[in-house]
């Protein structure tokens, strides 16, 4: 019921989806830019569009006494951002426990602006070796803009350079970190 509601929702707003659907049996699906409540909405219209069950990561705020129940209902895993605790290694381990996992990040964090991004995302794909999927929102032209599979060889630069190209051709709000990028050419 929710899945047809969210499909119906995502074709009714005029949103499509760009490029290809990869098939893989795990993967780190990247969201950017994350500007809006709406993204969230959006990012449920993909699941049954492209037929592939994404849970999430969300910060724990989200996962009150009242509020839980449902986010967990459709897919979320809270973050602790406030506790320090080994994210990258029971995520890690999480992808190696199951056959197939799709887990979608917002690697900036927040819906504001940022001028870098959070790298957990990128260690967990190294550790567990899975390739990250890159989807851009692109709000002007209600495009979700899938990117093939991205593998990671541990060095940093050059498997985010890739990263960077693909979110610099995504229409709408760039934050301060790709238009930094775009400006220098330079990966943090």
């Amino acid at each position: 019921m929710l899945s047809t509601l969210t499909r119906w929702l995502f074709k009714v707003w005029g949103w499509r989806i760009a490029g290809s659907v990869p098939i893989v049996p795990k993967a780190i699906w990247t969201v950017a830019p994350h500007t809006t409540n709406w993204d969230f909405l959006i990012g449920l219209g993909i699941r049954p569009t492209i037929h592939i069950w994404i849970q999430f990561l969300a910060k724990s705020s989200l996962f009150s006494w009242y509020s839980g129940w449902l986010f967990r209902a459709f897919g979320g895993t809270p973050v602790y951002r406030d506790k320090s605790n080994n994210l990258v290694d029971a995520m890690a381990d999480v992808f190696n426990q199951n056959e197939r996992l799709h887990i979608c990040v917002a690697p900036e964090g927040t819906r504001s602006n940022v001028s870098k991004l959070k790298t957990g995302f990128y260690y967990i794909a190294l550790k567990a070796n899975v390739p990250l999927i890159l989807v851009g929102f692109d709000w002007p032209r209600k495009l979700v803009i899938l990117s093939e599979p991205v593998y990671l060889t541990g060095n940093y630069e050059k498997d985010m350079l890739p990263f960077y190209q693909f979110f610099s051709q995504v229409h709408g709000i760039k934050k301060d970190w790709l238009r930094k990028w775009e400006a220098t050419g330079v990966v943090e």
